[in-house]
């Protein structure tokens, strides 16, 4: 633990760690060092030795948690309790510590990947919408300050299979590469994704087998989100859909494109929420062209920005797609 500290940077003199799991005793270093910060990693693993059940059970971490959650506010200290989390990302056993402290935050993202998310979850003080993208480098986090633009520069336009879209991550509009891939498959037909999430994407092919003609009940497909970000929202549905259709036809849509709207189950494309705000982000980013739906809801457009609307699916690929 020492040499990765020190591969960060100088270790400062006031930084006390203490390998100890034994409440009573963390209480006391608490109380003597009056720490400006105080971090307990993990609490699960924390216990109470007046206690006879094990570290990490429901009434241990209670006790634990409720005890430095005390002191911190007799003795006036931010602390941070380190929490386990699940496969699933959430934190591991009931939704009693999430209860009891006054945020939740989480930092999101892949192992193999190099960027954060750091989302809050509960804030009883401030809003949750807002959201941190990190990158981690030798030397730890550093902020990207303009995470669109990093996965603009990384994306190839004229590559088929691909389409740009913007999601918002809270208050932020972030620009994102969807990338669909459709091969015959040699067995049981396989559905993988990464980044989506799944039952939207299932739902987009079946409206693509329906209303695009695609062969996917004979077909592997694999849907991918560049950069290790999970995305939930329907805005990204469009781009989902034609980076499958490009890729499967081999046809790109135009450089400069990206594409915003909700897939619904009869083909047709549904508007969102804040789109004038991704809109911005896009003209920001310098995208000519952008796929929305057809709505008499649709405003001013940003300068130099020009709309292609369409009402569904077919419209969609007929005026986007073209040949190589």
């Amino acid at each position: 633990m020492q040499s990765r500290a020190r591969r960060l940077g100088e270790i400062p003199s006031s930084l006390l760690v203490v390998a100890e799991d034994d409440v009573e005793t963390i209480e006391e270093h608490l109380e003597a060092g009056a720490p400006a910060l105080a971090v307990i990693d993990s609490i699960q693993a924390v216990c109470d030795a007046e206690l006879a059940s094990a570290p990490g059970t429901i009434s241990q971490v209670r006790q634990c948690a409720g005890r430095l959650l005390r002191l911190a506010k007799e003795h006036n200290f931010p602390l941070f309790l380190v929490g386990h989390v699940t496969k699933e990302g959430t934190v591991a056993g009931p939704r009693l510590l999430e209860h009891m402290v006054d945020t939740v935050l989480y930092l999101e993202g892949e192992r193999h990947l190099g960027y954060r998310l750091l989302r809050g979850r509960k804030n009883r003080f401030g809003s949750t919408d807002e959201v941190g993208v990190f990158e981690m480098t030798e030397t730890g986090l550093v902020e990207v300050s303009d995470p669109s633009g990093v996965f603009l520069s990384q994306h190839r336009p004229g590559t088929s299979g691909t389409a740009l879209s913007v999601i918002m991550e809270g208050s932020r509009p972030l620009l994102i590469e969807a990338q669909g891939l459709i091969t015959r498959a040699a067995g049981p037909p396989r559905r993988a994704c990464a980044g989506p999430d799944y039952n939207r994407v299932s739902l987009i092919l079946a409206v693509l087998e329906k209303h695009a003609r695609l062969p996917l009940s004979v077909s592997d497909v694999f849907v991918n989100i560049p950069g290790g970000l999970r995305v939930s929202e329907p805005a990204a549905d469009l781009a989902i859909a034609l980076s499958l259709i490009s890729g499967y036809r081999d046809r790109s849509l135009p450089a400069g494109t990206c594409c915003i709207g909700e897939v619904g189950l009869t083909g047709e494309i549904r508007s969102v929420s804040r789109l004038e705000r991704r809109l911005a982000e896009a003209a920001r980013l310098g995208l000519q062209k952008v796929v929305v739906p057809a709505t008499p809801a649709l405003g001013d457009f940003p300068a130099g920005m020009e709309p292609i609307t369409v009402e569904n699916l077919k419209q969609a690929v007929a005026k986007t797609l073209k040949s190589k």
